[in-house]
């Protein structure tokens, strides 16, 4: 009993290790022994406890996950006035914050992964779909109270999710040095017109 609470307690630690090896080394760069040693363990421990590195992947992956789901990321319970409840959810999800809960490279190396490896896509798919799920149950909520107008509350979540992914996309590629709040502003702005507006 006592060795499983040692490893439950040992293992976060060694994917938190893993975590920023892989943001500091890339996919291609990062190993168990760079891993072992930023954290001051044998390799062997890595091993005794992931029995593998496909397993530490797929750890790592729930562990960021997490991450996303961690309740300080989307308490809002607090507001009390519906509006001020709606604009604060939208400019966590369009927030610079929110967009690196998990570092991008780390993020979007796993997404690559995503594309060869059923396991993680699969937790892709979980996560992505939790957060949809979370977004429509907002939406109806707000729908209820007039603060917005939405006939098909999958399709607005479908769409602020996939605007969401793309903040990082045009903040890597399109941005021209811009502040990635520069444009995070303007799909704000579009997204509560969108849902206000009865667009969805």
């Amino acid at each position: 009993m006592r060795k499983n609470k040692s490893a439950a307690l040992r293992k976060p630690d060694i994917l938190e290790s893993y975590y920023q090896v892989l943001i500091q080394e890339g996919l291609e760069g990062t190993s168990i022994s760079k891993i072992a040693s930023r954290i001051g363990i044998h390799p062997s421990l890595i091993i005794h406890y992931f029995k593998n590195k496909e397993n530490m992947k797929l750890d790592l992956v729930d562990l960021l996950i997490e991450k996303y789901q961690s309740p300080a990321m989307l308490n809002f319970d607090h507001i009390e006035d519906d509006e001020e409840h709606f604009n604060a959810i939208i400019s966590v999800l369009f927030s610079f914050k929110w967009s690196r809960t998990v570092d991008p490279s780390v993020h979007f190396g796993f997404y690559y992964l995503s594309l060869r490896n059923e396991k993680i896509l699969e937790r892709f798919r979980v996560m992505f779909k939790w957060l949809r799920d979370y977004l429509c149950k907002k939406i109806v909520y707000f729908n209820d109270k007039g603060i917005i107008k939405v006939k098909d509350a999958v399709k607005a979540a479908d769409f602020m999710v996939t605007l969401m992914e793309g903040l990082e996309f045009h903040s890597q590629f399109l941005a021209d040095g811009k502040h990635f709040d520069d444009f995070a502003q303007s799909a704000r702005k579009t997204v509560v017109s969108a849902l206000k507006n009865g667009e969805f």
